[in-house]
């Protein structure tokens, strides 16, 4: 932009040190681009350099022009002193006077000492409108808002990392994201240079509006990039507040609906058109955007004055149709498609690791006596540390053991039993609805679940009510009228479900409302329908119409999701996947299963007749076994390597999790039943370490051996564990991409060791270190069968690399080792030479980017004289040198079972490429070298033309 402003100037550089002669030779440039004369005024009139009268006579001048020519003439007629003062102005208040930026730097200003003495002042629309701006948003993003509304939690002090990836448009992994700052970073993780929009996506509650939170505190303190001056933050759900009548501006959503400009907001939104760059959006929540307000008869608009609807506002600010330059940050649940055009970045949000759990706990519980006692009992409940995976579920069981620990007694206890989310849920609504109960030192609260249900049934249908007339409108905020139907008293507005909707301006001066969270309304709505007895069972399973294969029609009363962009994308694309941004719906129906389940009739006797129960049971049964019957099914099978593959879809996960929320062993065998395939597909599926759980209710009852490929998920070590009971049956396992640490290795030595039937196990790009390559050596030892082995993109280093190479030599069923992008480095390749040497079953092995250099490489050729097995040889990207070259030219020439041998990405010059090229000549096996990204320029390949087994290039 800079370089724009200088093009259009016509530089006229000082001849002298005259200050007043510089402002007259260039008076038409200074007129031309200073728009803002009160600050100058301001400045002049602090430091005695104007009398009122002077001021009064800029300010009776007509246009801005006149005011810049009026200011110029009263400074050059008071001397040197002041037209050096009004020149340091113009230099120190960059924000005011960003186009005379280039100009300053040409003349090469530099200012005296006397004159930087001098006070200045920035009353500057554009810099009060920043300062206000992170004042209010400061205030906003410095209590953790999202999940409470009694408490007051400093963000600063309870927020926690979670796993943040930058992935590409497939979705898989490019990395982890170094900090919050580097989501503004043009350097990393860019995937289209003219897509405008960041997209930020993870499961429900895995914390996405949480990092939008703290991202927007690092703003308001000046912890972010200096240059974005303006910082705009929207929650997409407030679009579906506008009527379809409704139009705005883009001024007005950003000042009436966000932050007003105390002076001239025309000037601080002519800055914000001329350098959008400077600018920040957030918009939180595409997911629960819903409209009937159809876009795709609404022109795209550029105009930033024009009145149009809302949602043409946003569409067209994702697009970057407005304000184009300007960053923007998305967020959606998983399964929201963006169109790629539209796309910059893809970041991935996958929740607490086993070690961010610990962070998070060493937060919520200073007291060390306390955090020992909780993770004692997480480690005694995988099942709990499942859940805790996902920061929602944890904070709610945190916040449920906090609660305890401080009512009742020091030592409280987490469930030591099965537990599902309806539980949570449960729990957090017994803690929620106790806290209107009086307690003392002297008398503790001892109602039972039961009892505190029972006593606040009135409350909790009127809660159902809101949800579920919210559900099914697709709204998840409500206006009083909504809250006045459903006959709430005030005090259930006081109990921390329901909170103030933060957004002003969106229904009048009518107060609205929304629940802490959108799976907090999932449950209510699942409670009423339930318990309430004009619910008839067509009207239960309303939602469970969202699994309705695609092709089939969804209930008319269920339109769907309606995205601002949608009209952007093909006709085909429209219709995709039903099951698509409808997590909230499906929380419904898992929700529903748990509360019908046998082991909730106790709790819910008392709230709902016994045979309206019974009835609404039974139909849920029959219901959730069609579903279930129909789903398996219509799989797709594929015949691949002697298995049966069948490729299961997110809505697997859900269905198994909600056969999981049922605890109903007679569910789990009739699932388990229906798998008429022994090669379980799940990857891609965005599965969490408490999905292991429902998965493992379901598998432990499979009676045959399967195969299970869980690559790509987020199962973590509480995942790993979670598994146990279906450990059984699986010969093949891949759990490939899911934060793997050694302690999950080692449960996996320890369970697949008993049965020593596994034959495949990949682990590549986890975090496995030495320690767990220890376990896999052992696994390799003990599992006789064990064909593959991957181990690729972990943290081995060569002590590692030795274990595994020795339990290698050991094998006489290994075909398949892939070890690339470890740092075995030399010493780990020579005990992989001894492994190789005289191995009657290695077929492929895969030692690339593992830091080999010579000594290393020489090693691995000398050996492979004495192989016969070996067919696949990679080594790329390690420092293999023309020694190496050498000493694979001689092994070439005794060799000749080995066929391809990949050496891409070395050290390797021409000179070591000619004597593996005369080996050939002597070596009718080998059917490929590749040779791609060494040390030889294009014209040293043409001699190796004629060999077509030599790839250079």
């Amino acid at each position: 932009m800079e370089k724009q402003v200088c093009s259009e100037m016509e530089i006229i550089p000082s001849t002298s040190y005259s200050y007043v002669k510089l402002l007259k030779i260039n008076r038409e440039l200074l007129v031309t681009h200073i728009r803002n004369t009160q600050c100058l005024v301001d400045n002049l009139l602090k430091n005695d350099y104007f009398s009122d009268e002077d001021a009064e006579i800029v300010g009776a001048c007509p246009t801005q022009p006149d005011k810049v020519r009026k200011i110029l003439d009263l400074v050059q007629s008071k001397g040197e002193e002041v037209s050096e003062f009004f020149l340091y102005v113009l230099q120190k208040l960059e924000d005011a006077y960003l186009d005379l930026r280039p100009w300053l730097l040409e003349i090469g200003f530099s200012s005296s000492k006397l004159i930087q003495s001098k006070v200045v002042v920035n009353t500057d629309p554009v810099s009060r409108y920043t300062q206000k701006l992170r004042h209010q948003l400061g205030r906003d993003s410095k209590f953790i808002l999202c999940y409470a509304q009694k408490e007051e939690l400093l963000l600063e002090d309870m927020y926690t990392d979670t796993i943040v990836e930058l992935v590409n448009f497939s979705n898989e992994s490019l990395g982890s994201l170094g900090s919050l700052a580097c989501l503004l970073d043009h350097s990393t993780g860019v995937l289209n240079e003219q897509g405008e929009t960041i997209f930020i996506f993870g499961d429900a509650g895995v914390g996405k509006s949480m990092l939008l939170q703290r991202l927007q505190s690092f703003w308001a303190t000046g912890r972010l990039d200096a240059g974005l001056k303006f910082f705009f933050h929207f929650r997409c759900r407030m679009f579906s507040c506008f009527k379809e009548s409704d139009v705005l501006s883009l001024q007005d959503l950003l000042f009436k609906h966000h932050c007003y400009p105390e002076q001239d907001p025309e000037e601080v939104f002519a800055f914000l058109l001329r350098c959008p760059h400077t600018a920040l959006f957030t918009f939180d929540g595409l997911d629960e955007l819903h409209s009937d307000f159809d876009l795709s008869h609404v022109p795209d608009t550029s105009s930033p004055w024009e009145p149009v609807h809302p949602l043409v506002l946003l569409a067209n600010l994702l697009s970057g149709t407005l304000l184009k330059g300007a960053a923007k940050l998305l967020t959606a649940r998983t399964g929201t498609e963006i169109p790629r055009q539209l796309l910059r970045k893809k970041v991935l949000l996958r929740g607490f690791s086993p070690s961010h759990l610990q962070a998070y706990t060493r937060k919520m519980f200073p007291d060390r006596a306390v955090q020992g006692h909780l993770l004692e009992q997480l480690e005694a409940n995988p099942n709990l540390c499942s859940l805790c995976a996902v920061p929602l579920f944890c904070w709610i069981i945190f916040r449920c053991f906090q609660h305890f620990h401080s009512a009742f007694d020091s030592s409280p206890q987490l469930p030591d039993c099965t537990v599902t989310l309806t539980d949570v849920f449960l729990l957090v609504t017994e803690v929620h609805l106790n806290r209107t109960q009086p307690t003392s030192l002297v008398q503790r609260n001892t109602r039972s679940q039961t009892e505190t249900f029972r006593a606040s049934q009135g409350t909790l249908h009127s809660l159902g009510q809101v949800a579920h007339w919210g559900m099914e409108k697709n709204l998840f905020v409500f206006g009083q009228e909504a809250v006045q139907a459903s006959d709430m008293q005030e005090g259930a507005l006081q109990l921390g479900f329901l909170r103030a909707v933060p957004e002003l301006g969106l229904g009048g001066d009518e107060q609205s409302y929304e629940f802490f969270h959108i799976t907090l309304q999932a449950f209510f709505t699942a409670f009423f329908l339930v318990v309430d007895d004009k619910v008839g069972t067509q009207e239960l399973l309303r939602f469970f119409q969202e699994w309705a294969p695609p092709g089939e029609a969804v209930a008319a009363s269920c339109p769907p999701i309606f995205l601002p962009f949608q009209c952007l994308r093909d006709s085909g694309l429209a219709r995709e996947d039903p099951f698509k941004n409808k997590d909230h719906f499906q929380f419904i129906n898992l929700f529903l299963c748990g509360l019908l389940s046998k082991a909730k009739q106790k709790l819910l006797q008392h709230l709902v007749p016994a045979a309206a129960l019974r009835r609404k049971r039974k139909a849920l049964w029959a219901h959730l076994f069609a579903s279930l019957r129909s789903y398996l099914k219509n799989l797709p099978r594929v015949q691949s390597g002697g298995f049966s593959q069948v490729q299961a879809m997110p809505t697997f996960i859900w269905m198994l999790r909600c056969i999981y929320e049922t605890q109903s062993e007679k569910v789990g065998q009739l699932a388990a039943r229906g798998i008429c395939a022994n090669y379980l597909k799940l990857t891609y599926c965005n599965a969490y370490s408490a999905d292991c759980s429902a998965l493992a209710f379901v598998l432990h009852h499979f009676r045959k051996r399967l195969a299970l490929d869980l690559d790509n998920n987020n199962l973590n070590d509480y995942g790993v564990r979670e598994l146990q009971p279906c450990f059984s049956c699986l010969t093949v396992i891949r759990l490939s991409v899911n934060q793997i640490t050694d302690s999950g290795v080692k449960v996996l030595y320890e369970e697949l060791t008993k049965y020593k039937i596994l034959t495949y196990l990949g682990l590549y790009n986890n975090q496995i270190t030495d320690v767990g390559a220890r376990y896999v050596a052992r696994i390799l030892d003990d599992c006789k069968g064990l064909t593959h082995l991957k181990l690729g993109k972990n943290k081995i280093t060569s002590e590692g690399g030795k274990c595994l190479a020795l339990a290698v030599k050991n094998s006489k069923s290994i075909s398949e080792i892939g070890m690339w992008g470890n740092s075995i480095g030399d010493e780990g390749a020579k005990a992989f030479a001894e492994a190789l040497r005289n191995h009657t079953s290695l077929t492929n092995l895969s030692l690339a980017f593992n830091g080999i250099s010579t000594e290393g490489g020489k090693s691995l050729a000398q050996a492979l004289q004495q192989n016969v097995s070996l067919r696949i040889f990679w080594l790329t990207k390690n420092e293999l040198d023309d020694e190496v070259a050498e000493s694979l030219a001689e092994m070439l020439q005794v060799n000749q079972t080995l066929k391809h041998l990949w050496l891409i990405q070395n050290q390797i010059t021409a000179k070591g490429i000619a004597q593996l090229a005369d080996a050939l000549r002597r070596n009718t096996g080998i059917v490929e070298i590749c040779l791609n990204g060494n040390l030889i320029k294009p014209e040293e390949a043409k001699v190796f033309e004629d060999e077509k087994r030599i790839i250079c290039f």
